[in-house]
């Protein structure tokens, strides 16, 4: 191995990207329904690559542990901000319940065992499935005032609980929600899981990725005036209750300004375009349907609008249309609600607020005039907004070295929480005001990605070495211990949620474990208004609206 070792000694980054490309290969192996994943799996990589002889510097592993964390924030600001109401007061207790549980376990093993602080970090990390665990513990241990050697010791100390305690702990979340949880609540997690999908939808039907339905819910269809003869236009659009426009008029054979007392004549040609389930009765009455007609075409767009027109935050769609007038809305239809890059069912009891983009779709001047008065149009764009972001992680890495002295103990958030802290803070405020700080999903995810995985590889290059010590004297204590951390929390928090906090839903109390059940492969994650990093399962409804907003 010494052709090897002489690669890794002349470039470090090799031994790194190695880790990355070994571990996530070994990540993607299936057991069943079980993967590692590619976190997990980087950590192995890098420990096994680790004992040819390899060290990466401390800076680069700093790096990116603030860059991924601020991602998380950056990404979870908006729903974490939004969630800190009443209506979540349930989900927020249950987070608190786990997360006190879950400590207090690993505190009180720690002392039984006599466990140092990198191990008993480790166990968190690995026993609750919470790798960011690893970078916040290695950042606290330096605050410890110990020698350099003691330092590195407890880090490696915490990579090595993570490594040996993350397998179990994944596999047993995903025992107790399949398995455990359903036979104690005497339901089943897919039944349930629908059945709330059902009830937030309104029992709309739900379309997967890449779906749509074979009729669409928006059409435009042309006829010839025969039964409407002598009808307005206004007429015309009341009858099918606003949800049909007269978009062109051809008498002739030359066309004619549409305007709402104009009288339809026989023969008239007549360009509807609408909702499917009001053009249909409507249509009976118009006239015979034409295929097509020379001048008839309309270009019909869509638009992304930012939502924040004033004195109609948290309104209702049924309470904005009722205070917008016919004359503004009059064209416009609303295809999609996104709310924090999640679509949200299109229903009149929907309450909208500010920062959700909406998809409206109409003739071009149609659309501009809506998207005008509802907000702003949000231009698409796939770049990142690099001083935004710059400023973001600048900004929380100077918060993480401000320290509070309590008593003579210091207080700080560190590195880690203040990137957390700013991420969270510049993700919220994106999300308000989107036409500065834009970070594409797809740059955030590989950010998160890329971040933690690069520094769980580092962690593992560096304590290598160190790890075969380690688990010859206690790796099957923390294998067990980790087992306790896993299961603890989860029939504790299981038992306070059906008890204490009253859950009947069998996929809403998974749901409110967040991270454990999504690891289940069930569709039972968070909905929305629910806490931060949690994500709507719904599917998209195309049922547009007859509204701008």
């Amino acid at each position: 191995m010494e052709w090897l070792h002489d690669i890794f000694q002349k470039s470090p980054e090799s031994a790194l990207f190695l880790s990355l490309a070994v571990g996530y290969a070994i990540g993607k192996i299936t057991f069943g329904r079980f993967q590692l994943g590619g976190v997990a799996g980087s950590l192995l990589a890098a420990v096994l690559i680790s004992q040819v002889g390899v060290q990466i510097d401390n800076g680069v592993k700093a790096v990116m542990f603030a860059v991924f964390i601020y991602a998380v924030g950056y990404e979870s600001g908006p729903q974490f901000f939004n969630s800190l109401n009443r209506s979540s007061l349930r989900e927020i207790a249950m987070a608190v319940f786990m997360a006190v549980c879950g400590l207090a376990t690993v505190v009180v093993l720690a002392k039984i065992f006599d466990l140092d602080k990198g191990i008993a970090a480790g166990l968190a990390a690995g026993g609750m499935t919470q790798s960011a665990i690893i970078g916040t513990a290695g950042d606290a241990i330096t605050k410890l005032g110990l020698s350099a050697e003691e330092v590195k010791r407890l880090q490696a100390n915490v990579a090595i609980g993570y490594a040996v305690t993350y397998v179990f702990g994944s596999l047993g979340a995903i025992i107790v929600c399949v398995n455990i949880l359903p036979r104690f609540m005497k339901a089943d997690l897919k039944t349930d899981a629908k059945k709330m999908e059902i009830k937030l939808h309104g029992g709309l039907p739900q379309l997967g990725p890449g779906q749509r339905g074979a009729v669409s819910r928006l059409s435009g269809r042309l006829f010839r005036v025969t039964g409407a003869a002598g009808k307005t236009v206004s007429q015309i659009e009341i009858g099918g209750e606003d949800l049909v426009t007269v978009e062109r008029i051809q008498r002739g054979g030359k066309p004619i300004e549409v305007k709402q007392d104009e009288v339809l004549k026989a023969g008239d040609l007549v360009l509807l375009v609408g909702r499917r389930d009001a053009m249909v009765p409507t249509a009976a009455q118009i006239g015979e349907e034409v295929a097509d007609a020379e001048g008839m075409s309309v270009v019909m767009q869509t638009r992304r609008v930012v939502f924040t027109a004033k004195g109609m935050n948290n309104k209702t769609v049924a309470e904005i249309v009722d205070m917008v007038g016919r004359d503004m809305r009059h064209g416009v239809y609303i295809e999609y609600i996104e709310r924090y890059d999640n679509p949200l069912p299109l229903l009149p009891e929907l309450k909208l607020q500010h920062g959700d983009i909406l998809t409206l779709y109409g003739t071009p001047a149609d659309t501009k005039r809506a998207a005008q008065t509802a907000g702003y149009e949000l231009v698409p764009s796939e770049k990142t907004d690099f001083v935004y972001f710059g400023a973001g992680v600048l900004v929380g890495l100077l918060i993480g070295l401000l320290v509070w002295r309590v008593g003579g103990i210091p207080l700080t958030l560190g590195a880690g929480g203040g990137a957390l802290l700013s991420g969270l803070v510049f993700g919220w405020a994106r999300s308000k005001h989107k036409m500065f700080g834009a970070m594409p999903t797809a740059a955030c995810q590989l950010l998160k990605d890329f971040g933690l995985a690069a520094f769980v590889a580092i962690v593992g290059i560096n304590s290598g070495l160190q790890a075969a010590t380690t688990l010859k004297q206690q790796g099957l204590t923390i294998f067990i211990l980790g087992a306790v951390v896993t299961l603890l929390p989860l029939f504790l928090t299981m038992l306070f949620g059906r008890y204490v906090l009253r859950y009947d839903n069998a996929a809403v109390l998974a749901g409110a474990w967040r991270d454990r059940a999504v690891q289940t492969r069930h569709s039972v994650a968070c909905w929305t208004r629910r806490k931060a990093r949690c994500r709507p399962f719904l599917s998209p409804s195309r049922m547009p609206l007859p509204t701008f907003c």
